[in-house]
């Protein structure tokens, strides 16, 4: 284990060396601050570890001591970009051959785990579902969260034990951004699909009688969603899907969550509009289960029922 801790400390500087070159990366690409997430070795998320919208210099002045107390602890530093620029697509579970094909659009790729590579893609002129369309399109995870473990960190799962695979990125392209049409041409990208149809404007009575307008926090949502199968990173789909029952059932209409939906969920923005409806309308569906049928009030002077 000393051996493991060496990595991240001041008597070897590789492992700090190999996450700056990660944030800067991401940097080159338009990337100023990151949410940072730390899971132990069961992909349980470490409480009180959470960080939200860390600065790049801020991260990457720290990261010395954060990766030795992930080490000595044996747990997983997973980074999340937040972009204001560019389209940031993770194409994630890429064998080795994948990966090489696809590097060439990719401002860089890591090796996460023994012949598991990730490709990182910025896109200038990404649309609405555009995303998930270049995952399928890739054969890469579709349910990839946008979230990353950090180079130079190591990917502590019990199945690896004791010999933790290195995180690190195997090429870098500093401040390559491509295009849907180059991405397109390349036979990269799935085709579109029908989306589903939109959501009716119905206010729930809730809303009609006055509820406060106050939203749930995304971030709490994203916190306690479970892990996607086989994997530590957070499910989105299920945060979201949590998220759109919380906010229906705090009076808010569907179509209003949807719409709220695209301005905090990644997942959401990545997937366009289609995929915002189609959560927030099951959303609706399911606490529409759970109550039953509304009742209407009977109009003044009619007798009660015995």
């Amino acid at each position: 284990m000393e051996e493991l801790v060496n990595r991240n400390t001041g008597r070897g500087m590789e492992a700090n060396r190999k996450a700056a070159d990660m944030l800067d990366a991401f940097a080159s690409v338009g990337v100023r601050a990151f949410d940072v997430t730390i899971t132990d070795i069961n992909g349980e998320k470490v409480p009180g570890a959470f960080r939200a919208n860390c600065g790049v210099d801020q991260l990457r002045a720290g990261i010395g001591p954060l990766l030795e107390r992930a080490t000595r602890a044996r747990e997983n530093f997973i980074i999340r970009p937040r972009s204001t620029t560019a389209t940031l697509v993770q194409l994630d579970d890429l064998s080795a051959e994948a990966a090489a094909s696809i590097a060439r659009y990719a401002f860089m790729v890591l090796c996460t785990s023994p012949g598991n590579f990730q490709a990182w893609i910025a896109v200038s002129d990404a649309l609405p579902d555009f995303a998930r369309r270049l995952r399928k399109g890739a054969g890469a995870d579709p349910s990839a969260s946008g979230a990353t473990r950090i180079s130079g960190s190591l990917n502590f799962k019990t199945k690896y034990a004791p010999a933790f695979p290195l995180v690190e990125i195997t090429e870098a392209n500093a401040g390559r951004i491509t295009t849907a049409g180059e991405l397109t041409s390349a036979g990269l990208v799935a085709p579109t699909e029908e989306a589903p149809r939109r959501v009716p404007n119905r206010v729930s009575p809730a809303h009609r009688a006055g509820k406060a307008r106050r939203w749930p926090s995304y971030v709490l949502c994203v916190q306690k969603a479970p892990p996607i199968h086989q994997g530590e990173r957070p499910d989105i789909s299920r945060a979201d899907f949590t998220w759109c029952m919380m906010a229906v059932d705090w009076g808010h209409s569907p179509e209003d969550t949807a719409a709220r939906l695209m301005l905090e969920s990644s997942k959401a923005q990545e997937n366009g509009e289609a995929y915002a409806v189609q959560t927030a309308t099951r959303a609706a569906e399911a606490v529409a289960r759970r109550e039953g049928p509304v009742k209407t009030p009977p109009a003044p002077g009619t007798p009660r029922q015995p």
